[in-house]
């Protein structure tokens, strides 16, 4: 057999090493295309910052395992659909009525609900002795709305009471006017077009009443649950949502 030309060995060593170097990024490249489009954010605060009003030991569970198990499943459906991948998450749940595959969309409407309920609901704490009153304008806001700080705080209780089963009560903005709803499951007032029987705005404040954020300490008592909850509102975000939404 003829020995390769020169050239024909210097291309033959190219191609080597062209094949090694693909070898080589293959599995790299492939990591980085699955690699998770959400991840899990550790709490703005440690996990027994919240007592005597939260535990730390449901704050663990609640953080490490549930929300880590929404961020978990939405990754899995979004790795089979790339497209929606690229969207931010609060437009994907304002969008889902639009996606045709109905297993997909209830997956994407409870685990990408629950990951963006449950950052929002982070935020929307902080440890009692940082807590603070809503800004004046929220105050008057507020009063304007429902009579009262008092009147207000009795309304969200109560929609936080009533929802059957889990979900979730919200202080929305709506056409420029405050007022309280709520949704069932992990759904939230992102999500237009599915959740008709609530009504539904921009989220100020959000409050989870599914057990598993409430029964190791709490038992069946979810209206105490509501009472200490007031406790560790952090009235400075959220009234930074109000004056970003107006």
């Amino acid at each position: 057999m003829d020995s390769p030309s020169p050239i024909d060995r210097r291309q033959f060593l190219k191609l080597g090493t062209l094949a090694a170097t693909a070898a080589a990024l293959g599995p790299a490249y492939s990591n980085a295309e699955a690699a998770p489009v959400y991840t899990l954010a550790p709490l703005p605060y440690g996990f027994d910052a919240l007592e005597p009003h939260m535990d730390a030991r449901t704050m663990e569970i609640h953080h490490g395992k549930h929300h880590a198990a929404y961020i978990k499943s939405l990754n899995t459906a979004l790795a089979s659909s790339p497209e929606l991948a690229q969207m931010p998450l609060e437009k994907l749940l304002a969008s889902l009525p639009a996606v045709q595959d109905e297993a997909l969309r209830n997956t994407l409407r409870n685990h990408g609900g629950g990951h963006w309920n449950h950052d929002f609901f982070w935020n929307t704490l902080t440890p009692a002795v940082k807590s603070a009153k809503p800004s004046p304008d929220l105050a008057a806001a507020l009063n304007s709305a429902f009579g009262s700080m008092e009147a207000f705080q009795k309304s969200f209780a109560e929609a936080a009471a009533k929802r059957f089963g889990s979900g979730w009560a919200w202080l929305i903005i709506k056409d420029g006017k405050l007022k309280i709803t709520s949704t069932p499951n992990q759904d939230n007032p992102s999500m237009v077009g599915l959740v008709p029987e609530a009504d539904l705005g921009t989220a100020l404040l959000g409050l989870d009443v599914w057990e598993h954020a409430y029964y190791l300490h709490y038992q069946n008592r979810r209206p105490d649950y509501v009472t200490a909850w007031w406790n560790i509102v952090n009235w400075s975000m959220v009234s930074d949502r109000f004056a970003a939404a107006k």
